[in-house]
């Protein structure tokens, strides 16, 4: 075991309430790109806005089309030794939540309990109507929509439906918010794994957790900019070192 995976290891062995806190780089071994990443999907389109999405049938024609598109990745990807290490955790107890900046469901196909998940910026397995919340699974919507190209509207309350994720402008999710900052002050250890912490406000949980006195570790292949807060800085790829923390057999 190398020195920062032994130090990793020991945070774990102390600590009582555990929070981890994942972004892109976890599952870009799944193989879905960052979308900040050379070749990323911000690179290749400017982001859709919430409110252009509701004022314009345009606008959610192209956000439908572009969520088709990105699925043939998404949607067959697997969770990575990372995503399974990562539910190994929380299966043996080690962790009281793990918040997530990704939307692309594989904690929870990793085993990770629902209940423990906490989902910053939704879910893109599913939608929901942007009125009543009222949930729509995927396969109806993209058959109706690339036979006809219809645009889906609930069957409840008439609204808009849109993928379940937070778009650009959108307000982010009270409920899951609150639950992520009650998490993050309740912890003693709080763990970044891959994300480059510069989308705020989701970014600005391992500050508050280090404020309140918990010991912060950050792996992420590249540097942040909150590595000088933190206790320890792993810059190594995911995998490789989590694989030195946790057996999976």
């Amino acid at each position: 075991m190398t020195g920062d995976a032994e130090s990793l290891s020991a945070y774990l062995a102390t600590s009582e309430r555990a929070v981890i806190f994942t972004g892109a780089g976890v599952s870009t071994e799944s193989g879905i790109p960052d979308f900040r990443s050379p070749g990323g999907v911000w690179t290749k389109n400017q982001p859709i806005y919430f409110q252009d999405f509701i004022d314009s049938e345009d606008s959610r024609r192209e956000s439908w089309r572009r969520k088709i598109e990105t699925d043939k990745v998404m949607l067959d990807a697997k969770p990575n030794f990372g995503h399974m290490a990562i539910s190994k955790l929380a299966q043996d107890g080690k962790l009281s939540r793990l918040i997530t900046q990704n939307i692309d469901g594989l904690h929870q196909a990793s085993g990770v309990p629902e209940e423990m998940i906490i989902e910053l910026h939704g879910n893109a397995t599913y939608a929901s109507c942007l009125d009543c919340a009222k949930r729509f699974e995927l396969a109806p919507i993209k058959e109706a929509f690339e036979a006809a190209g219809t645009l889906p509207l609930c069957d409840g309350c008439g609204g808009h439906v849109k993928t379940a994720t937070i778009a650009f402008g959108q307000p982010m999710p009270e409920k899951e918010m609150l639950r992520a900052q009650e998490a993050t002050l309740a912890c003693d250890l709080f763990i970044s794994i891959g994300s480059s912490l510069v989308v705020f406000p989701a970014a600005g949980f391992p500050v508050i957790a280090k404020q309140n006195g918990a010991k912060l570790v950050i792996l992420n292949r590249d540097p942040t900019e909150m590595d000088d807060i933190a206790d320890l800085v792993i810059n190594t790829e995911i995998g490789d070192t989590l694989r030195q923390i946790v057996p999976l057999h």
